[in-house]
């Protein structure tokens, strides 16, 4: 199976998704941001970073990369996606998640070990878990605060699109706790806290985050 980890500039956590699919038992294919070739790969991971330095908004300007066309028409007909930190910023920003990440709500980076809660184990990147299973994997942003207006987030809850939640403690203000969220169908998701700085003993906190990734080979398999 082969998974894509698209690169963009200023992109920093790219190698270690790549090493993530890796570990979960599947080829990693790097994809270029100004290429409109997906090289036939089965998933697509848009990793952590800053990707064009946050200008106008961080993910905004990825969002329109050429790589990013071919991503959004993909994953409307129905390829896995899975949009980690600045990744979960330039889906919601492409549009293929709702809401929006914003500054923190106390407007300093944090970084840190956090608990999150799976609150929706039926996903492409999900399926692993359990629902309510607690799991420990990093966070590190400046802009991870989600917002969306009243009524959207009662939607998110209602129709169960809240993929995970902070648990233990909110690292940046985000609305509701929300640290994740899926599309209807459950083949693209976006996190803010990092999964793939989570799937080896040696550098911890836990290997929790290698879920995400064994769980998109399940979904392509059974689709």
């Amino acid at each position: 199976m082969r998974i894509g980890v698209v690169t963009f500039p200023g992109s920093l956590d790219d190698v270690d998704a790549a090493r993530a699919v890796r570990l979960a038992g599947a080829e990693a294919v790097a994809l270029w941001h100004a290429d409109h070739d997906l090289r036939g790969v089965d998933a697509v991971v848009l990793p952590g970073g800053f990707s064009y330095g946050d200008y106008l908004r961080a993910g905004a300007i990825a969002a329109r990369a050429p790589m990013m066309a071919d991503v959004v028409d993909r994953a409307r007909r129905g390829m896995p996606v899975l949009g980690i930190c600045n990744g979960f910023q330039v889906l919601c920003e492409a549009g293929l998640l709702p809401g929006a990440l914003t500054r923190n709500g106390h407007l300093h980076f944090r970084n840190r070990d956090q608990a999150l809660r799976v609150e929706r184990a039926d996903t492409a990147w999900t399926n692993a878990y359990e629902p309510g299973q607690e799991v420990v994997v990093p966070v590190k942003n400046g802009e991870g605060r989600y917002v969306a207006a009243p009524a959207d987030l009662d939607r998110l809850e209602g129709e169960g699109l809240v993929a995970v939640r902070y648990a233990g403690g909110n690292p940046n203000g985000s609305l509701r706790d929300i640290a994740g969220v899926s599309s209807a169908d459950g083949r693209v998701v976006g996190l803010m806290p990092h999964p793939e700085h989570a799937v080896e003993d040696l550098t911890g906190p836990s290997t929790d985050g290698l879920g995400f990734f064994t769980s998109v080979l399940t979904a392509v398999v059974a689709a």
